[in-house]
C-alpha cells in the first residue's frame, strides 16, 4: 500500500487544519519546500499537496510554492485546491505536477467532470470529501445533498480513474481512520481508492492495508507525521510488510 505524506499550504507556510476549519490552523513549517525534501529523503514515493486558500477561493493561490516544490524533488506530486477549470489543471501539469485533484468542480458540474477525466486521463484524480456521508465542496465550507458513495460511483462511470476519499470528521483529529467508510467506498467503485483523514497509527495502516483486496491502494498521512504520532519510515515499513 502506498503511503503519501501531505503538505497543506496556506500563505506560503506548511499548516494543518482541524476538520478543515480555517480558524484552527497550526503552522508546522515556514518552508514547505524543505518539508517536501524531508519526506522524499525519508522514503516517500509521492507527495500530496493542498492549496488551502485555493480550495476556498476557487483558483490556485500557491503556484510559486508549488513550482519550487516540483523543482526540488524527484518524486511525483499530486495537487488539489482550486482546480476548477481545464486551463488551470493544464497549468499545474505544465509545472511538472503529476496529478491534479478534481473535487468541487466535479461535484457541481457533471459535464466539466467528464471533460477532466476524458482530457486528462490518469492525471486527473477525483477528490471525494465527505462530512456525515454527504459531499463537501469549496474548501469543505459547503455541503451538497449527495451521498459521497453515490457521487463516487457516478464519477467513476463518467471516467474517473482513481479517487481520494477524505472523511472530514476525522481529518486532523488523530482519532483514527474511518475504516468502515473506506471499505464501503472501495467496494462501491471499480477504481483504486486512496484513504485520507485521521490515519494516525500503525494499526490504522494495518487495517487499511487489509482493504487492498477491495481496491484501496494507498493512504495519505498528515497531522500524525507533523505531530510525531508516527514516523514516515515506520508508516512505510508497515505498509510494505507482508
Amino acid at each position: 500500500m502506498e503511503i503519501i505524506p501531505a503538505i497543506d499550504i496556506m500563505n506560503g507556510k506548511c499548516v494543518r487544519l482541524v476538520q478543515g476549519r480555517f480558524d484552527q490552523a497550526t503552522v508546522f513549517s515556514d518552508n514547505p519546500v524543505q518539508m517536501a525534501k524531508r519526506w522524499e529523503d525519508e522514503g516517500a514515493l509521492r507527495l500530496h499537496i493542498v492549496d488551502l486558500n485555493g480550495s476556498r477561493l476557487g483558483s490556485p493561490q500557491e503556484i510559486e510554492t508549488i513550482k519550487r516544490i516540483v523543482a526540488a524533488v524527484r518524486i511525483p506530486v499530486q495537487i488539489g485546491g482550486g482546480i476548477r477549470t481545464l486551463e488551470t489543471a493544464r497549468i499545474m501539469l505544465d509545472l511538472g505536477v503529476d496529478r491534479v485533484i478534481i473535487g468541487t468542480s466535479a461535484a457541481l458540474d457533471t459535464d466539466l467532470a467528464a471533460q477532466f477525466f476524458d482530457k486528462l486521463g490518469e492525471h486527473a484524480v477525483l477528490g471525494v470529501d465527505a462530512r456525515d456521508g454527504k459531499v463537501a465542496v469549496k474548501g469543505w465550507e459547503e455541503i451538497i445533498d449527495e451521498d459521497a458513495t453515490e457521487f463516487a460511483r457516478r464519477m467513476s462511470l463518467l471516467g474517473a480513474r482513481r479517487l481520494i476519499y477524505t472523511d472530514i470528521s476525522r481529518d486532523g483529529m488523530l482519532q483514527g481512520a474511518n475504516v468502515s467508510a473506506m471499505k464501503r467506498m472501495a467496494e462501491a467503485v471499480k477504481i483504486p481508492v486512496i484513504a485520507s483523514g485521521g490515519v494516525s497509527t500503525l494499526e490504522d495502516i494495518r487495517k487499511l492495508k487489509a482493504l487492498k483486496s477491495v481496491g484501496l491502494e494507498g493512504a495519505i498521512l498528515g497531522k500524525a507525521l507533523y505531530a510525531g504520532k508516527l514516523t514516515l519510515r515506520e508508516a512505510l515499513a508497515e505498509a510494505s510488510s507482508s
